[in-house]
């Protein structure tokens, strides 16, 4: 996946799910797309000589249903600390990552996703794939690379409209203008 869909979850997610109180949009929004990409860190893997189909190779165990519920549990403690909602963010942080690993079943490439890790090392793909597996690295922005982002960028076209909407002005009985 060229990651342009991860980019519009991110998007969409901070746009659906307001910044909690005492968070900045400017910290929430970036948070948002951050998690939507965090699983990919293991193409770190890659260059650690850590096989594809390890558990801890490309989308093994950090693209895992588990790994969300970390990241939800790390993101309870900041939300704890930062006096924020904590329900609020750990679950909108924790379905943000967990996303990543479902979407990449869509794929149409790769030897799949181990969304159930540690409980099975089993890769999965959906039953459908219409998302073309995109090159890693720098070799994205070949012709095929820019083409397969374009396709991506259409498929995921809810998600961007979502994150684009223009937001409706909220006025209080004073006449004071919020969100």
């Amino acid at each position: 996946m060229p990651s342009i869909g991860h980019l519009a979850v991110g998007l969409a997610a901070a746009r659906a799910q307001r910044a909690p109180k005492g968070m900045s949009p400017w910290v929430w929004t970036p948070l948002l797309v951050a998690l939507s990409f965090l699983p990919d860190i293991d193409v770190l893997a890659f260059r650690m000589g850590i096989p594809y189909g390890d558990p801890f190779g490309h989308r093994g165990a950090v693209h895992s249903i588990l790994f969300a519920g970390v990241v939800a549990v790390a993101l309870a403690g900041v939300a704890i600390w930062r006096k924020a909602p904590v329900a609020r963010v750990a679950l909108t942080g924790a379905l943000v990552v967990a996303t990543h690993g479902l979407l990449d079943t869509l794929t149409d490439g790769g030897k799949g996703i181990a969304l159930l890790w540690p409980v099975s090392n089993e890769r999965f793909f959906a039953p459908w794939r219409p998302i073309p597996v995109a090159p890693i690295g720098l070799r994205i922005f070949s012709p095929d690379g820019l083409g397969l982002m374009a396709h991506e960028a259409l498929l995921f076209l809810p998600l961007w409209l979502v994150a684009i909407w223009p937001r409706r002005a909220i006025v209080d009985p004073n006449g004071v203008r919020a969100g």
